[in-house]
């Protein structure tokens, strides 16, 4: 990656006007539930996504994810390449990466995950071959995850992007995920309830490993059936039991690590006939 001046910045007064000066300014993202401010920056010929935020709770996330950057790095997730204050906030730098975000909800819009032509209802329209490399790319980067000692907190389609021309998926947006275990000390955790444990949202309960566990059989389900009721499962029988065993609301009773669902899952997929 070039080194740029832009990349040795370690504080501005005001951002946008900062991006506007060094480069131009392509993209905005200003709905974002979050509360967070993105942008796509060109510098010099490169693309940057630089990502800030102006309420308590976004900056925090920002922090989050500076710890969890430093702390683990696999070629499935973006890469923090840079971050730097600002008079209000703090800004960080990610490299841009083509794809689409498979959900992608804001302050305006929600919904949309099965409309025709939307990111998902593309992905699940893809061979049966390219979504399992890209659910392999998920699992393969929570098993780097769970080395480092995170666990998975607000892991959802909106974490996920996919490339429909080099048919890749990355994860982005990881700025929740934390050190693990630990005490939900809130009403509950942040995220989609489409992909959350029972414990997420229980004061006092303990998020651990088996949570991310539930996280990723959740995703494994929604993302291998061709449409939201869950009654269009596109994978084997087999897999569908390894989901069970994932997604059990009793933490004691799933999959005890993403190793484990990682080693029954690829088990399963090996007895697709069709």
């Amino acid at each position: 990656m070039t080194t740029q001046p832009f990349l040795a910045v370690t504080h501005v007064a005001e951002l946008e006007s900062f991006l506007s000066g060094v480069g131009t300014v392509f993209r905005k993202f200003d709905e974002q539930d979050s509360g967070c401010i993105a942008y796509g920056l060109e510098v010099a010929g490169s693309r940057w996504f630089v990502k800030t935020a102006s309420k308590t709770t976004g900056i925090c996330s920002l922090r989050r994810a500076i710890s969890v950057h430093q702390a683990v790095s696999h070629s499935a997730i973006v890469p923090l390449v840079h971050s730097f204050t600002t008079d209000e906030s703090l800004a960080l730098v990610y490299p841009w990466v083509s794809g689409e975000v498979l959900y992608h909800p804001t302050r305006s819009r929600h919904g949309g995950r099965a409309t025709p032509g939307s990111p998902m209802a593309r992905f699940r329209a893809l061979p049966i071959t390219r979504i399992a490399a890209a659910l392999e790319s998920v699992l393969s980067a929570h098993l780097a995850i769970e080395q480092a000692g995170l666990v998975a907190v607000d892991l959802y389609d909106g974490c996920m992007l996919y490339d429909f021309s080099e048919h890749r998926m990355a994860l982005c947006d990881l700025d929740e995920y934390r050190p693990g275990p630990f005490t939900l000390e809130a009403d509950r955790l942040p995220g989609s309830s489409r992909y959350m444990a029972p414990e997420e949202f229980v004061r006092g309960s303990l998020i651990d490993i088996r949570t991310t566990v539930f996280n990723l059989g959740r995703a494994l389900r929604l993302l291998l059936d061709a449409g939201d009721e869950e009654t269009q499962w596109r994978g084997t029988p087999a897999q569908l039991t390894v989901i069970a065993k994932a997604t059990a609301s009793e933490p004691e009773k799933r999959l005890p690590s993403v190793s484990a669902l990682a080693n029954a899952w690829r088990t399963a997929g090996k007895t697709r006939t069709g």
